[in-house]
C-alpha cells in the first residue's frame, strides 16, 4: 500500500493520533529508510478470556501487519503484578507470578485467531523490567514528578476525595512508559483510557534519547446493551471462546447502530458497502465474519445457516423490534418477558397464550409458564405476527 492507502486504513476508527501528523511522517520515513515500523501494544493478562472489546486493538495491529509494519504484542508479566490503576477509585490488588502466566498462556493461544503468528514478536516486559535493580527503578522514577502523575485523571479524583493511592501505582506508568524504551517502539497503540500511559512513553523515551512514538488510541468498544462498556461482569460480552451458535445469536441480537460501530472497530469492510445492505442481511454478514474469524469459515457458514433455518424463515419480517430486560437473580420469567416485551397486554394474557400453544422461544413452543429465560438472546413469537427480538441481561 502507499502512503495515503495506509493512512486511511490505520486511522480508520481511531479516536486520536499523536502528535497531529505524526504517523504519515513515520510512514514516509519507514519507506525512505526501507524498514517497517516497530508498532506495540500492551496487554496486562488480568484475566484468561478475551472478548470482542479486546479485539479491537487486536484488529488494528492486523490491519499494520496488512501493510507490511513489525507488531510487537506485549504481554506486561510484570506490570501485571502491579495492577494498572486506570479508572480504578482504590488500588487494585496484584496479581500472582502463577496467575499472569496462566492467564498468558491462554492469550497467546487466542490472540493468533485475529493476528498473523508469523509477522507477530511476542514479548514479555519482565525481560527487562524483571531484571532491574533498586538503583535503577529510582532511575526511572526520577524522569517524571509527582504533579504529573497527579494529571492524571484517576489519580487527581482519589487524591482530592482522600481516597488512598499507593505509591506501587505512581511506578506503573513509568514501568508501561519504559516498555517502548526497551522496545524501540515507532508507534503504540491503546484504548483511549491509556492515554496518561502512553503518552509517558513518549516523555520517557525522550528522556534516554530515542526517537518518540507515535501515540494511536481507539475507542472502548460497547457491549451488547450499546451503552456500557463491554464486559464480562456486565454480561454484554461476546466471548472470543464462546461456540460459533452463541457469537452468532449474540451479534443478531444488537442495534443497527451498534452494528456499524462493531463493523467500523472490528473489520475491514467497507462502511459505505455495509450502508446500501438491508439491515438484517447486513448483521447477518457481521456475525458471519466475526464467527468465520475464531471458529473458521466453514463455522461462520454454518452458523449462519442454521439461524436462518430456525428464524429467518418467510414467515419471520426483516424488521424485528428488539428489547433488553433485567433478569432477577440470573433468570427472567417467560410471561414476564411477553408482557415486558409488549407481545401481550398482560401477565394474564401471556399465560393464556402459553396455554393456547401460541408461544415460542427460538422456534421452539413453550408449554410451561413456568418458564425461566436465562441471560442471552432469544427470538420471542406470539401467533403468526408477533415477534420480539429479546436480550435478557
Amino acid at each position: 500500500m502507499n502512503i495515503e492507502q495506509q493512512m486511511q486504513l490505520l486511522s480508520r476508527g481511531a479516536l486520536e493520533i499523536l502528535p497531529a501528523g505524526s504517523l504519515e511522517e513515520k510512514l514516509k520515513l519507514a519507506e525512505k529508510e526501507g524498514r517497517p515500523l516497530r508498532i506495540k501494544a500492551g496487554f496486562d493478562p488480568t484475566a484468561p478470556d478475551l472478548h470482542l472489546g479486546h479485539t479491537v486493538l487486536l484488529e488494528k495491529l492486523r490491519q499494520f501487519q496488512q501493510c507490511g509494519h513489525q507488531v510487537v504484542f506485549l504481554i506486561g508479566d510484570f506490570t501485571g503484578m502491579i495492577g494498572d490503576p486506570t479508572g480504578k477509585s482504590a488500588t487494585r490488588p496484584p496479581l500472582t507470578q502463577e496467575e499472569v502466566m496462566q492467564n498468558a498462556e491462554t492469550y497467546k493461544q487466542q490472540v493468533f485467531k485475529v493476528l498473523d503468528e508469523s509477522k507477530t514478536e511476542v514479548r514479555f516486559n519482565s525481560e527487562w523490567l524483571g531484571n532491574m535493580s533498586a538503583a535503577d527503578l529510582i532511575h526511572i522514577a526520577g524522569k517524571a514528578t509527582v504533579a504529573r502523575m497527579l494529571e492524571r485523571d484517576d489519580f487527581e479524583k482519589r487524591y482530592k476525595g482522600g481516597q488512598a493511592i499507593a505509591i506501587h501505582e505512581f511506578l506503573y506508568p513509568l514501568v508501561q512508559g519504559y516498555d517502548s524504551v526497551a522496545l524501540e517502539a515507532d508507534v503504540e497503540l491503546g484504548g483511549n483510557d491509556q492515554k496518561f500511559n502512553l503518552l509517558m512513553g513518549r516523555q520517557l523515551q525522550q528522556a534516554y534519547d530515542k526517537p518518540t512514538q507515535v501515540i494511536l488510541t481507539m475507542p472502548l468498544l460497547e457491549g451488547l446493551d450499546g451503552v456500557n462498556k463491554m464486559s464480562k461482569s456486565l454480561n454484554n460480552y461476546v466471548g472470543i471462546q464462546e461456540p460459533a451458535k452463541e457469537q452468532f445469536g449474540k451479534i443478531m441480537s444488537i442495534s443497527d447502530t451498534l452494528m456499524m460501530r462493531y463493523y467500523e472497530l472490528l473489520t475491514d469492510v467497507d462502511l459505505d458497502d455495509v450502508k446500501t445492505m438491508h439491515p438484517m442481511e447486513a448483521k447477518k454478514q457481521l456475525a458471519s465474519l466475526i464467527v468465520s474469524r475464531f471458529h473458521g469459515e466453514e463455522a461462520g457458514i454454518a452458523a449462519r445457516a442454521g439461524f436462518e433455518s430456525q428464524f429467518a424463515k418467510k414467515e419471520t419480517p426483516d424488521d424485528i423490534p428488539e428489547k433488553t430486560i433485567a433478569a432477577e437473580d440470573g433468570k427472567l420469567w417467560i410471561v414476564k418477558a411477553l408482557s415486558e416485551g409488549g407481545l401481550t397486554a398482560s401477565n394474564g394474557e401471556a399465560m393464556r397464550m402459553i396455554k393456547q400453544g401460541a408461544v415460542s422461544v427460538d422456534g421452539e413452543k413453550v408449554t410451561d409458564k413456568d418458564t425461566q429465560l436465562e441471560a442471552g438472546s432469544y427470538l420471542l413469537k406470539v401467533g403468526k405476527r408477533k415477534f420480539l427480538q429479546l436480550r435478557v441481561v
